[in-house]
């Protein structure tokens, strides 16, 4: 599967979010963020090799309510999604194999 590059500005809502069929990967961050820039090669090189998997790029900050309703406080949490339901996260990822690991409960559903 292909990475999305670029942050969303416009962040979809939690009910769409919820909706959508198949594994997601939610991507807080920002662009400007050197933990969110340093990750980018790990969370590029973890879905190289996987299909199925919508990847999401949420741009998030104060008042954004989707990183809210996720409890998201650290730069880049990445939230994998079935149906609405959260089967995976990992929190500012430093090795391929946390990420790969999160990835990992998609085909678990």
């Amino acid at each position: 599967m292909e990475m999305t590059e670029h942050y969303a500005n416009i962040e979809p809502s939690r009910a769409d979010v919820d909706a959508l069929e198949g594994p997601v990967l939610l991507e807080f961050g920002t662009a400007w963020c050197g933990h969110c820039r340093a990750a980018q090669p790990l969370i590029g090189k973890a879905l190289a090799d996987r299909s199925g998997i919508t990847h999401l790029k949420i741009e998030d900050g104060p008042g954004r309510p989707l990183g809210r309703s996720f409890r998201v406080k650290l730069w880049p949490t990445l939230i994998l999604l079935s149906k609405g339901q959260e089967l995976g996260r990992v929190v500012r990822p430093q090795d391929l194999r946390a990420i790969e690991q999160a990835l990992g409960a998609a085909g678990r559903d």
